[in-house]
């Protein structure tokens, strides 16, 4: 519990930095690090202070996996839903993959009712053979967003 409280603090932090410019991101490629004679490769950056504290999305071999995405504007869990699902697309993309290769979804709603309309936009925006879900109710996601998704797909 007080895990969760120090991450919405910080998270709350960081939409503050965002807002007033402080936080980047930087959409170069970051380093390839080496793992095991792979290459890991980084999306975009999200920075701290100009320290960085975690990639849009890492990709390791065939396998990409991508942070949770929010939607932080006023709307409905529709519109949250949709955004959030197009800037996944997005990432997705440029990192090699598709929303059809995606294996694993995570998806946090900030209040179970919504369950229903988001599933409404949810519905065939991974192809014909969706991948395997998990859906909770948090309680609040970072950012006041009603919803937040994460992924896992292969290139």
């Amino acid at each position: 519990m007080e895990r969760r409280k120090s991450l919405k603090q910080i998270f709350k932090g960081l939409l503050g930095l965002a807002g007033a410019g402080i936080v980047s991101r930087s959409f170069a490629m970051d380093s390839n690090t080496s793992f095991e004679g792979n290459k890991i490769a980084h999306g975009a950056v999200v920075k701290q202070n100009d320290v960085p504290l975690f990639s849009s999305y890492t990709k390791h071999g065939d396998m990409v996996f991508v942070s949770g995405i929010g939607a932080h504007f006023k709307g409905d869990i529709k519109a949250h839903t949709d955004h959030v699902l197009n800037e996944l697309k997005k990432v997705l993309e440029s990192a090699g993959s598709s929303m059809e290769k995606v294996l694993k979804c995570s998806v946090f709603l900030h209040d179970l009712d919504d369950y229903d309309e988001m599933n409404a936009v949810f519905r065939g925006r991974f192809g014909d053979k969706p991948p395997v879900r998990t859906t909770v109710a948090v309680g609040g996601v970072p950012g006041a967003s009603l919803v937040e998704i994460d992924v896992i797909a292969y290139v």
